[in-house]
C-alpha cells in the first residue's frame, strides 16, 4: 500500500534549503571549504612539485618586491601588473617602487637570464618558489620563468580573520609540454582589440604561452596587407587589423611571455581572398564574402605561377610583420570541387602524373614551403597538409585526433593536439581535461613522445560576438592549459572543477565577462531586472553540442548572437550539482539526500510554473519558451520518482510512460537541451526497479 507522505512537513523543510540550493545554481563552489581547498589546494595548472610547509607569510601594505641579478624590463612590467592584482584583491595600497635591499623585501625575484625579447618555442619557463614565515623567493632561469612563477604565487593568496597571507610553500615546477596554446578565429567573427587583449591577460594567468591567430577565412580577410589593399579593402566589411594593431599585439603577447602564430588558410577556406583577387581563384568569379557557416567550394589555383609569385610577395609581408618562426597555413577541408571542374587544372594534373587532389595539394604544400623556408619561416598546417612525401621539416596539427597526430610522430613529424580541445563545440571541461596529447599506454617511444609538442584550444567563432566569446573561452579552457602543462596523472576530474571555480573568478581580473555577461544579456532578453527564474532555468540548460546549431538554428555572420542560447554555457552548474546529488543518492540509497532533491524538484515546478508565463510574455525568448513547460514536468517526475523510491515500488506502466516523458522533454528547443536528463533518467529507474535497502549507481 502506498505511504501518505506529510507534504506541508517536507514543504518547510525545503524552504530552509532553497536559499543555499540557489547559490549552487548560480555557480558558488558549493563543497568548497578551506578544509577541503587545502593550503595550496587552488593552484591551476597544478606544479611538478609541492611540497606544504607550517607557516604563513603576512601581505601588508609593506610588502616590496625587489630583483636580484638581471633586472629585465619586461619582468619589472609584469612584477608591476601583479601588484596591482593583488591590490584589487586585498584592498591594500602596496609600493610602486622596488625594493633595493633584498633583506627588506616580502618578495625576491632571481631570473638570472632575461631570455628572449620575443618568446621562442622551448624557451625555458621552470621556476621554484619557496615561501616562509620571513620572505617568498622566486627563482628561474629566465624572465619567462619567473612570470610563470609569479601567476603562481597569485594563485596562492589567500585570507582569514588574520588577514592576507601567502601559505609557507615550496614549489618546483616546469611545464610538460611546450607548445600550450589558444586558437582564436576573428576572422569569422571580427574581435577588437580589447577582447584579444583581455585573452591574452587570461592566458599568461593559466600559463599558456601561444596565441595562434586565425586571420583569414571565407567570412572576412582580417589582416592588412600594404602589398595587395584589395584582400583586406574587399575582403573585410572594413573590420581588420592594421599592421600597426598588429605590432601591439605581438608586443602585448611578447610582454606576457606568449607567442603570436598567424594562420591564412590556403588553398581552401579562400573565399575572402578571391573578393579581391578573383584571378588566385579556380573558378572564375566575381566573388563575394561568404555570410554562412559551413565549408565552400571557392579554392586558390595551384596550377597558376601567378598564384606563387602572389603568395611570394604576400608571404614575405607577413614574414616580416610577424616574429614568430611558424607560420600557419591551414590547408584543411579543400573540397576540390573547383579542380575537378576546371579542364586546365585536370589538364595540368594529368601532365604531372598527380593521380588525385591530395597529390596537387601536396604540391601547393610543397611550393608554400619553399617560400616560407626562404624567410626562416617553420610551417604548420592541419592534418589534411600530412602527406606522404611532405618535408618532415612541418609542423602537423591535428583536428583528427590523437591517434593521426601519433602517426605524424612515428613517421619523423612534429605535431599540436587540438582534437578534443574544440572549445566551440560546447562540450563540458571534464570531456577536455581528460584528452591527453599523449595518453597513458601510449605506443610512442621515447623519442617519438617528444615530437608531440603540446595542444591547443580551439575557438572557431562561427557562434561568437565579443560579447560571447570570452564565456565560451573560459573558464573551460583553463583544464586545457592544466593539461599541457601538469603531469599526465593530475586528472581528477572532481578536484579539477572544484579549482575551476576558483580560477574562474581570478579570471574576472582582467576583464574577462565570462560570468558577468550572462545577467547583462538575461536582462536584455527580459528587459527587466527579475532575472532569478531565468537564471535557474539556465543553470540546467546547454547548447546543443557539436554541430547541431547549424542544423536547429539558422542563422548568417550577420545574425545577432543575442539569444537565450548565447546567454547558456557549455558546463551548467545546476545541472552538474543535480547530477552529484543523484549519483550519491542512488549510490547510497540513503534519505539523506532526498531533502536536497525535493527543494530541486520543488524550485523547478515553481520555476517552470512562473517562467511559462513570463516568457509567453517576452517575444525575444519565444523560441525557447516550450523550456519552461519542460523544467516544470522535470520537477513533477522527480517527486515522482523520490515517492517511489521511498515505497520501493511503483504504479504498472508509470516507468515506460515517463521515460517517453523524458524523451520528449530531452528534445532540443532553440538548440538548447536540459542537462540533466540522462540523471533524471537513471532516477526513474531506480524507482521503478529497486526495493528500499538495495543500491545501484549513475554515471556523472
Amino acid at each position: 500500500m502506498k505511504k501518505v507522505e506529510n507534504k506541508s512537513v517536507k514543504l518547510i523543510a525545503a524552504s530552509f534549503l532553497l536559499f543555499a540550493l540557489v547559490i549552487c545554481l548560480e555557480g558558488v563552489a558549493c563543497a568548497q571549504t578551506k578544509e577541503t581547498a587545502g593550503r595550496s589546494g587552488g593552484l591551476m595548472p597544478v606544479p611538478s612539485s609541492v611540497r606544504d610547509i607550517p607557516g604563513r607569510l603576512a601581505v601588508t601594505g609593506d610588502f616590496r618586491v625587489s630583483f636580484v641579478g638581471n633586472k629585465d624590463p619586461r619582468l619589472e612590467r609584469y612584477v608591476s601588473r601583479v601588484l596591482r592584482r593583488i591590490e584589487g584583491r586585498t584592498v591594500l595600497e602596496l609600493p610602486r617602487d622596488f625594493a633595493g635591499d633584498s633583506g627588506s623585501a616580502a618578495l625576491v625575484i632571481e631570473a638570472r637570464a632575461a631570455g628572449k625579447a620575443v618568446p621562442e618555442l622551448r624557451e625555458d619557463e621552470s621556476y621554484s618558489l619557496k615561501i616562509d614565515e620571513t620572505q617568498a623567493r622566486l627563482t628561474a632561469p629566465t624572465s619567462l620563468g619567473a612570470m610563470r612563477g609569479l601567476e603562481t604565487l597569485l594563485q596562492l593568496l589567500q585570507s582569514d580573520s588574520d588577514g592576507f597571507f601567502l601559505p609557507a610553500v615550496d614549489i618546483e615546477d616546469k611545464p610538460r609540454f611546450p607548445w600550450r596554446g589558444l586558437m582564436i578565429d576573428s576572422a569569422r567573427h571580427f574581435q577588437p582589440m580589447e577582447v584579444l587583449k583581455r585573452n591574452l591577460d587570461g592566458m599568461a594567468a593559466v600559463k599558456l604561452n601561444v596565441f595562434h591567430w586565425h586571420l583569414t577565412e571565407d567570412q572576412g580577410f582580417r589582416v592588412e596587407s600594404r602589398k595587395f589593399p584589395k584582400l583586406h579593402g574587399l575582403g573585410s566589411d572594413g573590420l581588420f587589423y592594421t599592421q600597426e594593431e598588429i605590432k601591439e599585439i605581438i608586443e602585448y603577447a611578447a610582454d606576457r611571455g606568449i607567442r603570436v602564430v598567424p594562420e591564412f588558410d590556403m588553398p581552401g577556406h579562400a573565399t575572402a581572398w578571391l573578393v579581391g583577387h578573383p584571378e588566385l581563384g579556380s573558378a572564375p568569379g566575381p566573388y563575394t564574402i561568404e555570410r554562412n557557416p559551413g565549408i565552400f567550394d571557392p579554392t586558390m589555383d595551384p596550377t597558376k605561377e601567378t598564384t606563387y609569385e602572389f603568395l611570394a610577395v604576400f608571404l614575405a609581408e607577413m614574414a616580416g610583420l610577424f616574429p614568430d618562426a611558424y607560420i600557419h597555413i591551414g590547408g584543411d577541408e579543400n573540397e576540390g570541387k573547383q579542380w575537378d571542374a576546371n579542364p586546365d587544372i585536370q589538364a595540368f594534373m594529368k601532365e604531372k602524373g598527380l593521380k588525385d587532389n591530395h597529390e596537387l595539394q601536396n604540391e601547393f604544400n610543397k611550393r608554400v614551403l619553399a617560400i616560407l623556408k626562404k624567410h626562416g619561416k617553420t610551417m604548420m598546417g592541419w592534418d589534411e597538409i600530412f602527406q606522404p612525401d611532405l618535408p618532415q621539416d612541418v609542423v602537423i596539427h591535428s583536428w583528427r585526433g590523437q591517434e593521426a597526430l601519433a602517426e605524424a610522430a612515428r613517421k619523423g613529424y612534429f605535431g599540436v593536439l587540438s582534437n578534443g580541445y574544440y572549445i566551440d563545440l560546447m562540450y563540458p571541461a571534464s570531456d577536455h581535461y581528460l584528452v591527453d596529447p599523449v595518453p597513458a599506454g601510449t605506443t610512442l617511444s621515447v623519442e617519438e613522445q617528444k615530437r608531440v609538442l603540446g595542444g591547443e584550444a580551439t575557438m572557431w567563432s562561427e557562434w561568437v560576438s565579443p560579447e560571447t566569446i570570452d564565456s565560451r573561452i573560459w573558464p573551460r579552457t583553463a583544464g586545457i592549459a592544466e593539461r599541457l602543462w601538469s603531469a599526465g596523472s593530475v586528472n581528477d576530474v572532481d578536484d579539477m572543477y572544484r579549482r575551476l571555480e576558483i580560477v574562474s573568478i581570478q579570471l574576472e581580473e582582467h576583464g574577462l565577462t565570462h560570468r558577468r555577461n550572462r545577467r547583462v544579456m538575461l536582462r536584455r532578453l527580459l528587459q527587466s531586472n527579475d532575472t532569478a527564474d531565468l537564471e535557474r532555468l539556465v543553470s540546467l540548460i546547454e547548447p546543443v553540442k557539436q554541430y547541431q546549431r547549424y542544423q536547429q538554428r539558422k542563422q548568417t555572420m550577420l545574425s545577432p548572437l543575442t539569444g537565450l542560447i548565447d546567454a547558456a554555457g557549455a558546463d551548467a552548474p545546476g545541472a552538474r550539482e543535480f547530477r552529484r546529488l543523484v549519483r550519491e543518492k542512488l549510490k547510497a540509497r540513503s534519505v539523506k539526500f532526498d531533502s536536497e532533491l525535493r527543494v530541486q524538484f520543488i524550485s523547478w515546478q515553481g520555476t517552470g510554473t512562473r517562467l511559462e508565463q513570463t516568457m509567453a510574455n517576452a517575444a525575444a525568448l519565444h523560441e525557447a519558451k516550450g523550456l519552461a513547460g519542460d523544467l516544470r514536468k522535470m520537477g513533477e517526475i522527480g517527486i515522482e520518482a523520490l515517492e517511489h523510491l521511498a515505497d520501493g515500488d511503483s504504479p504498472a506502466g508509470w516507468r515506460e510512460t515517463t521515460l517517453s516523458r523524458l524523451k520528449e522533454i530531452s528534445k532540443p528547443k532553440a538548440a538548447l537541451e536540459f542537462a540533466v536528463i540522462k540523471s533524471l533518467e537513471e532516477l526513474v529507474k531506480a524507482a521503478s526497479e529497486n526495493k528500499p535497502g538495495s543500491k545501484t549507481s549513475v554515471e556523472n
